[in-house]
């Protein structure tokens, strides 16, 4: 047992994705695929008589870390530090519960593997209901394409063999619950086409071509958000909306070169990993 452990967790854009239920939260989740951003959370855990959890030093309740923290039986103080917007399509809840349960694990000596803990913090997100595939994504890093829904297990990974800089702007917040408590039928149906095309053919350009279709088909894609991907087409670039939040993301310099004040970050090639 240590008195504090820290986990970095990349963050997490998802270009498409299915909505796969279960009644086990380690066999429900996601198919689809996301780019993995060396922009991401640092999440430290220190022993506590109450647990607590905290984002920027701003004390908040987050359902997928609490879920952790029981899961792994342990009482905490969970802090994380990120330069990303929580709630605009970045997976920080996602990176919050999975370096929660790294660290925990660090701090408290739970003889647990590193897919034991990603399906705990899997199951605690599916649960909460902040997201479907984010963790296993972020615990994998790159460019991955989940190929089966559910934990580490369940789930068989690929991946586009792609690095690449990577921009952002963040136009406003969408939340996650909403959209996933609803029907998903028309969303799933699109994630899975989209998925499929990118399989056939897995490539940064095919991966950004079938997200704007997603976008379209699952009717998500905002008037605001469709107005810049414009924009940076028009520029001759690649630009998609990130799932699920109001967030425009492009390889390269596809926002600079369309005149926006873009965010600057890039692939994470490696996935969520403890900090000495």
């Amino acid at each position: 047992m240590t008195d504090v452990a820290t986990a970095f967790v990349p963050g997490h854009v998802t270009g498409f994705f299915t909505s796969e239920r279960d009644d086990d939260p380690t066999k429900a989740g996601s198919r689809g695929g996301g780019i993995a951003l060396a922009d991401g959370v640092e999440v430290t855990v220190r022993p506590a008589e109450e647990s607590s959890v905290s984002l920027n030093g701003v004390d908040l309740e987050m359902g997928a870390v609490e879920r952790v923290l029981d899961a792994l039986k342990a009482t905490a103080t969970v802090s994380g530090e990120t330069d990303l917007p929580l709630g605009a399509g970045f997976g920080v809840s996602g990176a919050m519960a999975l370096g929660t349960g790294l660290a925990t694990s660090a701090v408290f000596d739970r003889p647990l593997s590193e897919n034991e803990l990603v399906t705990v913090a899997h199951g605690a997100e599916v649960q909460a209901g902040t997201g479907l595939g984010d963790v296993v994504a972020q615990a994998r890093g790159g460019i991955p394409l989940r190929l089966d829904p559910g934990g580490p297990q369940h789930n068989y990974l690929d991946a586009i063999p792609a690095r690449t800089r990577v921009e952002y702007h963040v136009i406003d917040e969408l939340s996650t619950e909403d959209v996933l408590s609803g029907e998903t039928r028309t969303l799933s149906t699109a994630g899975q086409r989209a998925l499929s095309r990118v399989v056939g053919e897995p490539t940064l350009s095919s991966f950004m071509r079938a997200s704007r279709q997603f976008a379209r088909e699952a009717e998500l894609l905002t008037p605001d958000v469709r107005e810049v991907v414009m924009d940076v087409a028009d520029s001759g670039g690649e630009a998609s909306m990130a799932m699920l939040g109001e967030t425009v993301f492009a390889p390269g310099t596809g926002l600079t070169d369309a005149g926006y004040d873009a965010e600057v970050t890039s692939v994470h090639p490696g996935g969520a990993t403890l900090l000495e």
